[in-house]
């Protein structure tokens, strides 16, 4: 079935429909938690006896025993359905945003996961979604959709991104730049490259750039995102030429409504990992091939990266880009960014 099965069941979750994700290990009927309300539910579980499948992380902050977890610590945890957890104990369950407000009532029991396989390709699933990585799960039943954990990965692949147009496009900072759109069969976003200068037989000065709509065009002060934007644009275009990548991997790959999600437990006190982490999703889950393909199709096979992430070298260098040069940008901090930056630093090995 490939990347279309993984399409279908992505708008299915969104939509708050079942689906049936398969693996070698058997097959899990899901219904995502944040698209439940009390009808859908009954419609999707008559005898109410559907358990609730979490994150590992998410099982640890409900002091949740993982038995498996000692030989796979990410492994998902299946929560034991008792007749008192209806929708709004489940959203509870599942959204840690909601644990200040929402005291958990509990106590709650992890029981044997029938499927662990196919609750991973569950949990991947949820992030290619945007939707939180808590759902309601069964084994038996009809459902809107269908997919194998091989059909997650073909859809997480970058290999069918393919240009789909190119135009001029004047900016500020190159008023010759032109801008090549990507675009791939398998899924939705499209990504974009903006290349400024006269290309010759040098690498060109890139950067990797992921969406951020909260810095990028509402001018967010939480973030560095929207001034290295900009200053990115301005030293490409003082090099000889250079490329702008822009990435459709908002959030670190988790999608704007997590991100927003994770906005929030950034304001109970929690720093951008953590955050990342309760929501149960990795630290960071941006998938660097995407930007290595694009590169490809415009036939640049060494470049000089403008970054201080040095994960974004290796990213590269992995799916076969040479970096010949890593080149910082640094810009100073604000009141509202600080403490984003210091874990960037200390968490997560930017250079700054």
């Amino acid at each position: 079935m490939g990347a279309r099965a993984a399409a279908r069941a992505i708008d299915a979750l969104r939509r708050g429909w079942a689906v049936r994700v398969g693996a070698a290990d058997g097959a899990l009927r899901l219904m995502a938690v944040e698209g439940a309300d009390a009808v859908t539910l009954a419609g999707f579980d008559p005898a109410g006896e559907a358990d609730i499948l979490i994150s590992a992380a998410r099982a640890q902050t409900l002091k949740l025993a993982n038995q498996i977890a000692a030989a796979d610590p990410d492994m998902p945890v299946l929560v034991a359905r008792a007749p008192w957890i209806d929708v709004d104990v489940a959203t509870a369950i599942s959204d840690p945003v909601l644990d200040l407000a929402s005291p958990l009532k509990g106590p709650f029991m992890a029981k044997p996961l029938a499927a662990p396989l196919a609750a991973k390709a569950a949990l991947r699933l949820a992030r290619l979604a945007g939707i939180l990585p808590a759902y309601f799960a069964t084994t038996d039943g009809e459902a809107e959709a269908e997919v194998g954990a091989d059909d997650v990965d073909a859809y997480d692949d970058a290999v069918h991104l393919a240009i789909a147009t190119r135009a001029r496009l004047p900016v500020s900072a190159s008023e010759t730049a032109e801008i090549i759109a990507f675009r791939s069969p398998d899924e939705p976003r499209e990504h974009v490259a903006l290349i400024v200068g006269q290309r010759d037989a040098t690498p060109p000065v890139i950067r990797l750039h992921s969406e951020c709509l909260t810095g990028d065009v509402l001018g967010s002060l939480k973030c560095d995102c929207g001034p290295q934007l900009h200053e990115a644009l301005h030293q490409i275009a003082d090099s000889t030429w250079g490329i702008l990548l822009y990435l459709r991997q908002e959030g670190r790959g988790i999608g704007l409504v997590n991100k927003l999600r994770a906005y929030a437990l950034q304001d109970q006190g929690f720093d951008t990992v953590d955050a990342n982490v309760r929501l149960g999703f990795a630290i960071d889950a941006r998938d660097f091939s995407v930007a290595a393909r694009m590169l490809d199709l415009l036939g640049v096979g060494e470049v000089r990266l403008l970054t201080n992430n040095p994960n974004k070298v290796t990213g590269l260098e992995a799916a076969g880009i040479k970096v010949v040069e890593r080149m910082p940008i640094i810009l100073p901090a604000n009141p509202h960014n600080e403490r984003y930056l210091a874990t960037k630093r200390d968490r997560t090995g930017h250079q700054l």
